[in-house]
């Protein structure tokens, strides 16, 4: 009987997108587009390369009406019927899983590939496949190693150097453990429900113990959880390693976590280079005579008019019905649908939100430091920037005129 997968993608759900702000006030975070295309897009087609892949599930809580078009397009476009499934309520990234394993059990799998929607990199899921039979476990991670520094904003966890197997895992530990990171990627065997199931039976069990006193309700974390709320990380991962269940597949390539816009501006740069190797078809070129003059990665979306004096890139997406003027230098940047962007203009380390428009010989830029707050220049939809109007490190909430120049500033 050959193996047959399924992937997972968790997408969350509306409240976890305060972050992502002013862009998630207009489109769900998992569909806001990097390098042209949705954030999940690059998730679902790296699931392409799973060998005997039998469906894509997204589960997370958004309205199905809010996915049901893209899911409709891409199971189209990509020939693997790609399907979301809403939960009633949290129930934590190991409960999602299993509150819907009936469905995705339902073809008789060997592998279940699960994947967070917000992380960056270059999915070697079919190696990482190969590598999680070699080793014969329940799962796999995929794991990278970070700067110290970092480390303890993520999951740390330590692995045997000969046989990968994962010893020991806490979830950002307040004393350095490990530069060794969890990057949201596994595949597992079916043997997860089982594991998932085991911990529901013990918060059972725990639960008729668990008349908290006021004071310990008050300072419980687990007071607002639902009791069929299972978390990956703290409640499979943790209690498992060190048991020869859970193994670690290390990407020696680029990974980040998409939690902020200025993040998602950094990730488009890295999968429009990434494109370099798997899709080059959709990297713009020009040489500034019939064509603008494009310089690196670039992602134009064929709707679009750029006039030919333009300079695009490095690192620029643009998507539809956007249109460029004469003379125009933009550089690092995300150009969202239907923006204008007039004659002479610049835009710099800066997302320009949907129908915004930027007038003649203004600057909208930023230092380009992805993990400051206004490191990155940000105009949410509907933003007037007027003729001759400078903007440096500003976040502008949708539908505002700026007819004044400013700096350093979060608008209104």
């Amino acid at each position: 009987m050959e193996d047959k997968a399924v992937a997972v993608i968790l997408v969350g759900g509306p409240t976890e997108g305060t972050t992502f702000r002013p862009l998630s006030f207009n489109t769900q975070k998992p569909l806001f587009p990097i390098a042209g295309h949705p954030m999940i897009h690059h998730q679902i087609s790296a699931c392409k390369t799973i060998p005997n892949l039998v469906q894509i599930f997204l589960i997370g809580l958004y309205e199905e009406r809010d996915f049901a078009l893209y899911v409709s397009s891409i199971s189209n476009e990509l020939k693997v019927p790609v399907r979301y499934l809403k939960e009633d309520k949290p129930h934590g990234s190991a409960g999602g899983l299993y509150h819907f394993r009936d469905l995705i059990m339902e073809d008789g799998l060997s592998h279940i590939i699960l994947l967070n929607f917000d992380v960056c990199c270059s999915f070697p899921l079919a190696n990482m496949l190969d590598a999680h039979r070699r080793y014969g476990g329940m799962g796999t991670l995929l794991v990278i190693k970070v700067s110290a520094e970092s480390a303890n904003l993520f999951g740390e966890l330590v692995a045997d150097s000969d046989t990968k197997e994962l010893l020991h895992y806490t979830e950002k530990p307040e004393t350095f453990v490990s530069d060794l990171i969890n990057c949201g990627i596994y595949v597992f065997t079916p043997e997860i429900f089982s594991a998932i199931q085991g911990v529901l039976a013990n918060q059972e069990d725990r639960g008729s113990l668990r008349r908290l006193s006021n004071y310990e309700s008050l300072h419980s974390a687990t007071r607002a959880l639902p009791a069929d709320f299972v978390r990956l990380d703290q409640d499979i991962l943790s209690p498992l390693a060190g048991k020869k269940q859970l193994y670690t597949y290390e990407t020696l390539d680029f990974w980040e976590q998409i939690k902020t816009p200025g993040m998602s501006l950094k990730c488009s740069g890295l999968y429009l280079a990434l494109f370099q190797q798997n899709a080059p078809h959709l990297l713009a070129s020009g040489d500034g005579t019939k064509n603008a003059t494009i310089v690196g990665d670039v992602y134009i979306h064929p709707s679009a008019k750029v006039h030919s004096t333009a300079k695009i890139g490095p690192n620029v997406s643009i998507s539809a019905n956007v249109r460029i003027g004469p003379g125009v230098r933009l550089v690092n940047c995300i150009i969202l649908d239907d923006v204008e962007i007039q004659e002479n203009a610049l835009v710099t380390h800066a997302i320009i939100g949907w129908k915004s428009s930027v007038g003649r010989w203004s600057r909208v830029q930023a230092d380009g430091d992805y993990d400051s707050k206004l490191g990155v220049t940000i105009l949410g939809e509907s933003v007037n920037v007027e003729d001759e109007v400078v903007v440096i490190n500003c976040i502008v909430l949708p539908n505002k005129v700026l007819n004044v120049s400013m700096q350093e500033e979060i608008i209104l």
